[in-house]
């Protein structure tokens, strides 16, 4: 079934490379559908520039053109196959709307399947009132539902954000930073079900923008700690590759902390691939 599922990831990057109106650059949609990287979202709306809009009133901007992805994590420390897709539109240049589908798939247990439904505001666009340093600054929603999470947790939760992100230009290479505070019930994002109380945690990323339309970065997702139950961190390195102004590959390492502990609940480390896509 792995093999399958590896396969099936592989033919959907490959397919998606031979597309040639397609989409590339932050902010990608992650793993639960939100205009960000891997695990985390930016403060950057599915289409904040406005270059692609759908739909438009005089000059302005009302429906943009939708951003797909398609991820596919292998942890094979603890045999699981993790697969996503995910759209990400945005409306009058201010609001985001996503959704994210997770099918999360371990060896000789029952698949568990994941639904989120993103609502992100950009409170202040990047560099407002004609300034050179401010940050964009968007807060967001997260609603979801996980199927087969067992007794004693809840099926459905919902996060809440707030995230600032920068693009340095005055740098050598341009340099995107940015970090938040996640406020979630989500016991490993929500993959096991969702807590009675609330936890507040960090999360960051730190891209850089190289020659030859590579994109290189690191992310971090600070665990959340309940009463009976302890998220490891999450990290990863990852490098993207646009090779058009619309298409982008992406490939990283990621370590989910350490699936032997007692003390909190890891997943390993694997590979993780990724397609994103955009009419």
């Amino acid at each position: 079934m792995r093999k399958l599922t590896l396969f099936a990831a592989l033919f959907v990057l490959m397919v998606v490379f031979l597309v040639k109106n397609a989409f590339a650059g932050a902010p990608f949609v992650n793993l639960e559908g939100v205009g960000g990287v891997a695990f985390n979202p930016l403060a950057y709306l599915a289409d904040s520039d406005g270059e692609n809009s759908h739909f438009k009133i005089g000059n302005t901007d009302i429906i943009g053109k939708p951003r797909f992805g398609a991820w596919y994590v292998n942890l094979d420390h603890v045999n699981v196959d993790w697969t996503a897709i995910g759209v990400a539109d945005t409306f009058f240049n201010r609001l985001e709307v996503s959704y994210g589908y997770e099918s999360i798939n371990q060896e000789n247990t029952t698949a568990k399947h994941k639904n989120n439904l993103g609502t992100k505001l950009l409170l202040l666009p990047e560099n407002s009132f004609d300034t050179k340093f401010l940050p964009a600054i968007s807060v967001g929603t997260i609603f979801k539902h996980t199927s087969n999470v067992g007794a004693g947790v809840d099926a459905s939760g919902q996060d809440y954000y707030v995230v600032a992100t920068k693009l340095i230009t005055q740098l050598p290479r341009p340099v995107l930073l940015s970090g938040g505070i996640l406020s979630t019930k989500g016991k490993t994002t929500g993959v096991f079900g969702y807590d009675k109380d609330r936890r507040a945690t960090g999360f960051g990323n730190i891209d850089v923008i190289l020659p030859l339309n590579l994109i290189a970065g690191f992310e971090y997702k600070q665990g959340a700690h309940y009463k009976d139950w302890k998220d490891a961190n999450y990290w990863d390195a990852h490098l993207a590759w646009t090779p058009n102004k619309n298409l982008s590959l992406i490939l990283a390492y990621v370590d989910a902390g350490d699936h032997k502990s007692t003390k909190v609940t890891g997943l390993g480390n694997g590979v993780v691939l990724s397609a994103q896509y955009a009419f």
